[in-house]
């Protein structure tokens, strides 16, 4: 029989930047649009919702990637 999960979600993490007045030579060749990452968390131990630093290839730059709903 399978386990249960229990207390482990599946989230989605996004860049906040999008984008936005980037100026940088490097920034004009990299696609536009909206990176997202996907991961796990326990929502017994952290209830709020996660920010971790992270790489954007949008962007060019690591930026704080804030959990979305």
């Amino acid at each position: 029989m399978a386990k249960n999960k229990g207390a482990r979600i599946i989230i989605t993490l996004e860049c906040p930047c999008k984008n936005n007045n980037r100026t940088n030579q490097e920034n004009n060749k990299r696609k536009k649009g909206i990176f997202r990452y996907t991961t796990s968390k326990n929502k017994r131990n952290n209830p709020s919702r996660l920010e971790i630093k992270k790489f954007c290839p949008y962007c060019n730059c690591h930026e704080m990637f804030k959990e979305i709903k």
